[in-house]
């Protein structure tokens, strides 16, 4: 270990002045109306990461995904054309949703209860008698919702007449680190999937901040702080419009690692170096896309986590971690699976925590929370989505529809 750079560490306090040092409504993680505003103004508006390239690996491939947010079941196809497409999961005749499998291989969908027969392009094949509905089948198509993907990763909009394309939204410089990523070139994951009494800003604020990591996880945490960093904070910070990235500090302490950890780990870096993944062996970055997700970029525990709201005090977040390729020993496999286990543990050391500052704020008796200068990715998030919130509700107010 280079003791000259660790002791060259500097929390980087400077790079989240210019966000604001004012208290945060505590109202904005737990108030009904503004979840309502939240919803409307945000997720029903924004790209939204719901899976990955490698779940749909040929023609006729789908995933259904339910976004509760919106009352919404969507369809993920990927056409005979090979071009990903997706559709609202309701048929256009009486609104029966079409398919209730989570995946799967189909050269269409049928409705079950009229059999009115649509294309994996979502246009209307064939419906029983339909020359008495007195339409054309060409305005019988599915509805669609806007889908694109970068760096493997499938998104989705709602909204798909006003969204800008996803890499406008991303930005160059989140589209070409994406596409560098592990994940990219991902075959298979591992998924994680579990529901929360918690807001979903709740939730994601304490996977984006370090200052809880010696209190919380004194023992799975113990490499990430040093004397010199005894909070874990990362080396720098950066904002790119409504995302933003962190740069965990690399000079992690490998002699509080378990020789059982080192082995593991030892051979997951082996693994990602001959791969290709780990050009440099320090590189754990963290890329947090506006709203709800965020991508950890270390190749040998390179892990996603979403986080979906289901109401203002309740959501659901599914974790992944990507692998390039099937295992090719016993070691390597066994690598794979303690890399999964260890951030199932450490995210089991989380939720206590979460749900009992969810418990507090329910009770009303804060107006306001803080962040300190090292959890400025929290308080960007909170900038950034009450600033949406803000501008729906001017919106609404101007045509007598406000939440």
């Amino acid at each position: 270990m280079n003791v000259e750079a660790r002791m060259a560490f500097r929390p980087p306090v400077d790079q989240t002045a210019w966000l604001g040092s004012d208290p945060i409504p505590a109202k904005a993680y737990y108030d009904p109306e503004y979840y309502e505003a939240e919803r409307k103004a945000i997720f029903c508006r924004s790209w939204l990461q719901i899976g990955h390239v490698c779940e749909l690996p040929e023609p006729g491939s789908f995933i259904r995904r339910e976004l509760e947010f919106a009352d919404a079941s969507i369809l993920i196809v990927r056409g005979k054309d090979d071009v990903l497409r997706g559709f609202h999961n309701v048929c256009t005749h009486r609104a029966t949703q079409l398919v209730r499998d989570a995946e799967g291989r189909a050269n269409g969908f049928v409705c079950p209860y009229h059999m009115w027969n649509f294309g994996l392009d979502g246009r209307l094949r064939s419906a029983p008698d339909f020359e008495n509905f007195f339409l054309a089948k060409e305005d019988c198509a599915l509805k669609q919702v806007a889908v694109d993907s970068c760096g493997g990763l499938i998104f989705v909009n709602l909204s798909p007449a006003s969204a800008p394309p996803l890499k406008e939204f991303l930005g160059e410089y989140l589209v070409d680190r994406l596409a560098r990523t592990p994940c990219a070139r991902a075959t298979e994951f591992s998924e994680y999937v579990y529901e929360l009494d918690a807001n979903w800003k709740l939730d994601y604020d304490n996977f984006q901040e370090s200052y809880h990591l010696k209190f919380i996880h004194p023992r799975s945490g113990a490499a990430t702080f040093t004397p010199e960093n005894p909070f874990g904070y990362p080396e720098s910070f950066g904002f790119h419009g409504p995302h933003r990235t962190q740069m965990f500090w690399p000079h992690v302490d490998v002699d509080a690692a378990t020789p059982t950890q080192k082995l593991i780990f030892g051979a997951g870096a082996r693994f990602a170096m001959e791969k290709g993944l780990m050009p440099n062996p320090t590189n754990r970055e963290y890329y947090a896309l506006f709203p709800n997700f965020f991508l950890f970029g270390s190749p040998t525990q390179h892990f996603s986590h979403t986080v979906y709201p289901l109401s203002a005090r309740r959501s659901r977040g599914v974790i992944r971690i990507y692998w390039v390729g099937p295992a090719q020993s016993a070691s390597e496999m066994l690598a794979r699976e303690y890399s999964f286990l260890v951030v199932r543990d450490v995210h089991s050391e989380d939720v206590g925590v979460i749900r009992a500052g969810q418990r507090g704020l329910n009770s009303g008796v804060l107006e306001h929370l803080h962040f300190q200068a090292m959890e400025g990715l929290c308080r960007h998030l909170f900038n950034v989505s009450n600033a949406m919130v803000e501008e729906y509700r001017r919106e609404a107010a101007g045509t007598g529809d406000a939440a």
